[in-house]
């Protein structure tokens, strides 16, 4: 991993984002300097920049965990200048004191440094009285409260573009998983192309969570947003959509699986082989045509009629074949059961 993956991300935030977070800041500076004159309004325009976050929800709880961080900080910071006075050792021990009380109440790591910081930036400021600390909260409180009144009135964010993708991702990819199943029964097949049938089949895992963390941000992006009803169903129907092809997605892996270590070249002469592998052509048929929900533009299927209509006929196999075709077909039977053919 190179250097700069450390503090580079892999795309860019949106520039609504960063549009956001400055009129934030901006708005909790003059506000903060309008209702509390005096030293800058620091706690404030920082309070602000962070509780701007990719959700509501999000900038809700960056609210409470800044806002808690900030009153412990100042607290603690108010207490020990008081008890020793101002001094330049005193802002290091009120920063230790800070990170130790945090500690014993369990505090997340978020507002275990916003106690220390806020703690510091008090004593380093140069002012400790009752009413200078009191200022800082409210101040706090102040930047807090414009930071989510702004990420929820300017085009909340709704994160269900992402859900749709990667479910999308997920159909797709599974469809074709199972048409190279198919085609890999009815052909003989190289141990390089057996190999390569696995590793495409266990890349399924991956996107099956990414679809699933992908409806979750989508599903955390809708609470507390004011454009939520507009979603729900959207959101609902892709998470029911999930968890149809999520089992699936295990059946094709185990049946890719079974194929692997029970292959040989006779096998695509098996007439009941030859029947699971048109089963399974219909299978990507029912997949596709399930997740077009999901799909943006869906491309035009040959038919919009799940195929997976008729019972599969079953001829006694060769006895060196009844493990695989037996194994194959209880993973068809469960997939049958997923996309609800009779």
């Amino acid at each position: 991993m190179g250097i700069t993956a450390t503090f580079r991300a892999t795309k860019r935030v949106p520039i609504l984002q960063v549009a956001k977070a400055s009129v934030a800041t901006i708005a909790a500076w003059l506000v903060a300097s309008w209702l509390i004159p005096g030293p800058l309004p620091v706690f404030a325009a920082i309070a602000a920049l962070l509780v701007v976050q990719p959700s509501v929800n999000q900038s809700l709880g960056k609210a409470v965990e800044r806002s808690i961080g900030v009153i412990l900080g100042v607290l603690i910071a108010t207490g020990i200048s008081l008890a020793f006075g101002q001094n330049t050792w005193i802002i290091l021990v009120a920063i230790v004191i800070a990170m130790l009380v945090a500690w014993a109440l369990k505090m997340t790591p978020g507002t275990s440094n916003q106690v220390a910081i806020s703690a510091m930036l008090v004593l380093a400021l140069g002012a400790s009285s009752p009413q200078y600390a009191l200022d800082r909260v409210l101040e706090t409180l102040i930047g807090a409260a414009i930071g989510i009144i702004v990420n929820a009135l300017i085009v909340p964010p709704v994160a269900v573009a992402p859900a749709r993708e990667q479910l999308a991702g997920l159909g797709g990819e599974l469809a074709a998983s199972v048409d190279r199943l198919a085609d890999a029964l009815e052909h003989a097949q190289s141990p390089a192309q057996v190999e390569s049938l696995m590793i495409e089949a266990r890349l399924l895992r991956p996107m099956r969570d990414a679809a699933d963390a992908a409806i979750a941000a989508g599903e955390d992006s809708l609470t507390l947003n004011p454009r939520r009803s507009a979603h729900r169903e959207e959101l609902a129907a892709l998470r029911e959509l999930l968890a149809q092809l999520g089992p699936i997605v295990t059946q094709v892996i185990g049946m890719t699986r079974a194929f692997a270590d029970h292959y040989d070249d006779a096998l695509h002469d098996e007439p009941t082989v030859r029947a699971i592998a048109e089963q399974l052509r219909r299978v990507a048929h029912d997949v596709r045509l399930a997740v077009r929900i999901a799909e943006p533009e869906p491309e035009p299927l040959t038919s919009e009629t799940p195929a997976l209509t008729s019972a599969l006929v079953v001829a006694p196999p060769k006895s060196g074949h009844w493990i695989l075709v037996g194994s194959l077909m209880e993973d068809l039977r469960r997939i049958r059961e997923e996309l609800g053919a009779q």
